[in-house]
């Protein structure tokens, strides 16, 4: 009996913080969370979703992924996973023109070595590398919860950039996406 109580006890309890923290003002632009999609990508041969949380009406904090299924259109990127903090300056809760910094975890094809007749190549193996950069970018998020959103971002290598003939990375989308509880 003492236990069927506790367990009543601690879902009554839990029902209730979580009552109180999905309250919100009806405003459906100041819900917490977003899952977008990436519209370029697929031009790129590659499919990108991000996941972002809103700390604060001009702060929020994000993850992406990039994977390339297509390697005929993108030769060097494999995939990548990018953590970011963006600080928005609109009036509105999280929208308008933001800023960005990221990381990134990435996988770049290794430094291609050519032959004599400077046509053919071999390719070393697959570079694993973190990269740190800047952004910068424009969301609008709709009564209904849709958002649309730019962003460009550049970044550099930190460690393996002489190993792949590559030493920077970019981000740009264009992004379609849902705002959540």
């Amino acid at each position: 009996m003492k236990k069927n109580f506790l367990l009543a006890t601690i879902l009554f309890a839990f029902y209730s913080v979580n009552a109180q923290n999905n309250q919100t003002n009806g405003d459906p632009q100041e819900k917490k969370n977003e899952i977008k999609l990436n519209l370029i990508a697929p031009l790129y041969g590659a499919v990108e979703v991000a996941f972002e949380r809103h700390l604060s009406k001009h702060s929020s904090l994000g993850i992406s992924t990039f994977i390339v299924y297509d390697h005929t259109k993108e030769k060097d990127m494999n995939y990548n996973i990018s953590p970011y903090y963006r600080y928005y300056f609109g009036k509105k809760y999280a929208s308008g023109f933001f800023l960005e910094g990221f990381g990134m975890f990435t996988s770049i094809d290794g430094k291609k070595i050519y032959a004599a007749d400077n046509v053919t190549f071999t390719e070393n193996k697959d570079v694993y590398d973190l990269a740190l950069g800047a952004g910068l970018g424009w969301k609008l998020v709709t009564k209904k919860g849709f958002l649309v959103e730019a962003n460009a971002g550049y970044g550099k290598l930190m460690f393996n950039a002489n190993k792949t003939d590559h030493n920077v990375v970019a981000k740009f989308g264009l992004n379609i996406g849902y705002r959540f509880k």
